[in-house]
Protein backbone atom coordinates (compact mmCIF):
# COMPACT_ATOMS: atom_id res chain seq x y z
CA UNK A 1 0.00 0.00 0.00
CA UNK A 2 1.36 3.40 -1.03
CA UNK A 3 0.33 6.81 0.34
CA UNK A 4 1.39 10.08 -1.27
CA UNK A 5 1.89 12.62 1.50
CA UNK A 6 0.93 15.66 -0.55
CA UNK A 7 -2.11 17.70 -1.48
CA UNK A 8 -0.37 18.87 -4.66
CA UNK A 9 -2.34 17.93 -7.79
CA UNK A 10 0.94 18.07 -9.74
CA UNK A 11 2.59 15.42 -7.55
CA UNK A 12 -0.55 13.29 -7.69
CA UNK A 13 -0.63 13.43 -11.50
CA UNK A 14 3.09 12.69 -11.77
CA UNK A 15 2.95 9.68 -9.46
CA UNK A 16 -0.03 8.32 -11.40
CA UNK A 17 2.21 8.18 -14.50
CA UNK A 18 4.18 5.36 -12.87
CA UNK A 19 1.11 3.15 -12.84
CA UNK A 20 1.41 2.33 -9.14
CA UNK A 21 -1.81 2.36 -7.09
CA UNK A 22 -1.78 4.90 -4.27
CA UNK A 23 -3.97 7.10 -2.16
CA UNK A 24 -3.39 10.69 -1.09
CA UNK A 25 -3.15 12.08 2.43
CA UNK A 26 -1.88 15.54 3.26
CA UNK A 27 1.00 15.96 5.65
CA UNK A 28 0.19 17.48 9.01
CA UNK A 29 0.03 21.26 9.15
CA UNK A 30 2.53 20.97 11.99
CA UNK A 31 5.38 20.39 9.51
CA UNK A 32 7.58 23.48 9.84
CA UNK A 33 8.77 24.45 6.37
CA UNK A 34 11.04 27.26 7.50
CA UNK A 35 14.73 27.07 6.66
CA UNK A 36 17.03 26.26 9.56
CA UNK A 37 20.11 28.40 10.24
CA UNK A 38 23.02 27.33 8.05
CA UNK A 39 20.89 24.82 6.13
CA UNK A 40 21.71 24.46 2.44
CA UNK A 41 18.88 24.38 -0.13
CA UNK A 42 19.36 20.65 -0.94
CA UNK A 43 19.54 19.71 2.75
CA UNK A 44 16.34 21.64 3.43
CA UNK A 45 14.56 19.98 0.51
CA UNK A 46 15.51 16.47 1.66
CA UNK A 47 14.60 17.19 5.29
CA UNK A 48 11.15 18.46 4.36
CA UNK A 49 10.43 15.52 2.05
CA UNK A 50 11.31 13.09 4.84
CA UNK A 51 9.38 15.07 7.45
CA UNK A 52 6.21 15.14 5.33
CA UNK A 53 6.36 11.39 4.75
CA UNK A 54 6.99 10.67 8.44
CA UNK A 55 4.15 13.02 9.45
CA UNK A 56 1.62 11.03 7.42
CA UNK A 57 3.04 7.71 8.63
CA UNK A 58 2.61 8.88 12.24
CA UNK A 59 -1.05 9.72 11.51
CA UNK A 60 -1.78 6.04 10.74
CA UNK A 61 -3.30 4.23 13.72
CA UNK A 62 -2.30 0.71 12.80
CA UNK A 63 -0.15 0.87 9.70
CA UNK A 64 -0.10 -2.39 7.74
CA UNK A 65 3.24 -4.08 7.31
CA UNK A 66 3.45 -3.25 3.61
CA UNK A 67 2.63 0.48 4.00
CA UNK A 68 4.97 2.98 2.34
CA UNK A 69 4.52 6.75 2.56
CA UNK A 70 6.01 8.96 -0.14
CA UNK A 71 6.83 12.60 0.61
CA UNK A 72 8.18 15.29 -1.66
CA UNK A 73 9.48 18.82 -1.54
CA UNK A 74 10.77 21.28 -4.14
CA UNK A 75 12.97 24.32 -3.57
CA UNK A 76 13.99 26.98 -6.08
CA UNK A 77 17.29 28.72 -5.36
CA UNK A 78 19.61 31.27 -6.90
CA UNK A 79 22.94 30.51 -5.32
CA UNK A 80 22.17 30.11 -1.62
CA UNK A 81 19.04 32.27 -1.74
CA UNK A 82 15.81 30.29 -1.61
CA UNK A 83 12.82 31.68 -3.51
CA UNK A 84 9.75 30.37 -1.71
CA UNK A 85 6.10 30.72 -2.59
CA UNK A 86 5.07 34.35 -3.16
CA UNK A 87 2.20 35.63 -1.05
CA UNK A 88 1.23 38.49 -3.35
CA UNK A 89 1.76 39.92 -6.82
CA UNK A 90 4.62 42.18 -5.74
CA UNK A 91 6.59 39.25 -4.29
CA UNK A 92 5.95 37.17 -7.40
CA UNK A 93 7.13 39.99 -9.67
CA UNK A 94 10.28 40.46 -7.59
CA UNK A 95 11.08 36.74 -7.88
CA UNK A 96 10.58 36.71 -11.63
CA UNK A 97 12.84 39.75 -11.96
CA UNK A 98 15.57 37.80 -10.14
CA UNK A 99 15.05 34.79 -12.41
CA UNK A 100 15.00 36.93 -15.58
CA UNK A 101 18.10 36.28 -17.71
CA UNK A 102 19.61 34.05 -15.03
CA UNK A 103 20.12 30.38 -14.25
CA UNK A 104 18.56 29.04 -11.08
CA UNK A 105 18.56 25.61 -9.45
CA UNK A 106 15.51 23.50 -8.67
CA UNK A 107 16.05 20.91 -5.94
CA UNK A 108 13.32 18.29 -5.84
CA UNK A 109 13.50 15.61 -3.15
CA UNK A 110 11.42 12.48 -2.70
CA UNK A 111 11.39 10.35 0.45
CA UNK A 112 9.91 6.93 1.08
CA UNK A 113 9.22 5.78 4.62
CA UNK A 114 8.20 2.17 5.18
CA UNK A 115 6.17 1.12 8.23
CA UNK A 116 7.50 -2.38 9.01
CA UNK A 117 10.34 -2.92 9.16
CA UNK A 118 10.99 0.78 9.56
CA UNK A 119 12.97 2.05 6.58
CA UNK A 120 13.67 5.52 5.30
CA UNK A 121 15.09 6.29 1.89
CA UNK A 122 15.39 9.53 -0.02
CA UNK A 123 16.73 10.88 -3.30
CA UNK A 124 17.11 14.34 -4.76
CA UNK A 125 17.21 15.70 -8.28
CA UNK A 126 19.11 18.87 -9.12
CA UNK A 127 18.01 20.78 -12.21
CA UNK A 128 19.51 23.93 -13.69
CA UNK A 129 16.92 26.17 -15.36
CA UNK A 130 17.81 29.24 -17.41
CA UNK A 131 15.24 31.97 -18.09
CA UNK A 132 15.27 34.43 -20.97
CA UNK A 133 15.31 38.14 -20.28
CA UNK A 134 11.80 39.06 -19.17
CA UNK A 135 10.32 42.48 -19.76
CA UNK A 136 8.29 44.17 -17.05
CA UNK A 137 5.09 43.86 -19.13
CA UNK A 138 5.73 40.10 -19.48
CA UNK A 139 6.19 39.76 -15.73
CA UNK A 140 3.11 41.84 -14.97
CA UNK A 141 1.00 39.86 -17.44
CA UNK A 142 2.13 36.55 -15.93
CA UNK A 143 1.47 37.74 -12.36
CA UNK A 144 -1.95 39.12 -13.31
CA UNK A 145 -3.07 35.63 -14.30
CA UNK A 146 -2.60 34.38 -10.69
CA UNK A 147 -0.21 31.75 -12.04
CA UNK A 148 2.74 32.34 -9.69
CA UNK A 149 0.98 31.80 -6.37
CA UNK A 150 1.55 28.63 -4.38
CA UNK A 151 4.54 27.85 -6.61
CA UNK A 152 8.14 27.77 -5.42
CA UNK A 153 10.05 30.50 -7.22
CA UNK A 154 6.83 32.16 -8.35
CA UNK A 155 6.31 30.16 -11.53
CA UNK A 156 4.85 26.91 -12.86
CA UNK A 157 6.93 25.44 -15.66
CA UNK A 158 3.97 23.45 -17.02
CA UNK A 159 2.12 26.68 -17.80
CA UNK A 160 2.91 29.92 -19.57
CA UNK A 161 6.31 30.13 -17.83
CA UNK A 162 7.54 27.25 -19.98
CA UNK A 163 8.05 29.87 -22.70
CA UNK A 164 10.52 31.66 -20.39
CA UNK A 165 12.89 28.67 -20.28
CA UNK A 166 15.81 28.80 -22.71
CA UNK A 167 17.65 25.84 -21.19
CA UNK A 168 16.89 23.04 -18.76
CA UNK A 169 19.53 20.59 -17.58
CA UNK A 170 18.18 17.87 -15.30
CA UNK A 171 14.73 16.54 -14.44
CA UNK A 172 11.66 18.17 -15.97
CA UNK A 173 9.39 16.15 -13.65
CA UNK A 174 11.55 17.33 -10.74
CA UNK A 175 10.81 20.95 -11.66
CA UNK A 176 7.13 20.01 -11.77
CA UNK A 177 7.41 18.72 -8.20
CA UNK A 178 8.22 14.99 -8.19
CA UNK A 179 11.33 13.57 -9.90
CA UNK A 180 10.00 10.41 -11.50
CA UNK A 181 13.28 8.58 -12.07
CA UNK A 182 14.31 9.04 -8.44
CA UNK A 183 10.82 8.07 -7.27
CA UNK A 184 10.88 4.89 -9.33
CA UNK A 185 14.32 4.00 -7.95
CA UNK A 186 13.02 4.31 -4.37
CA UNK A 187 9.97 2.17 -5.09
CA UNK A 188 12.09 -0.48 -6.80
CA UNK A 189 14.52 -0.56 -3.90
CA UNK A 190 11.69 -1.07 -1.42
CA UNK A 191 10.17 -3.76 -3.63
CA UNK A 192 13.46 -5.68 -3.73
CA UNK A 193 13.54 -5.53 0.05
CA UNK A 194 10.11 -7.18 0.30
CA UNK A 195 8.05 -4.04 -0.17
CA UNK A 196 4.64 -3.54 -1.71
CA UNK A 197 5.23 -3.78 -5.49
Amino acid sequence: MLILASASPRRRDLLARLGVPFRVESASAAVDERRRPGETPPAMTERLAVRKARSVLQQQRRPPRELVVLGGDTVVAIGDEILGKPHNRAQAAAMLQKLSGNTHTVFSAVAAVAAQPTRQLHRISVTEVTFCDLSLPQIERYCAQALPFDKAGGYAIQGAAEAFVTRLHGSYSGVLGLPLWETWQLLQELACAGGFL
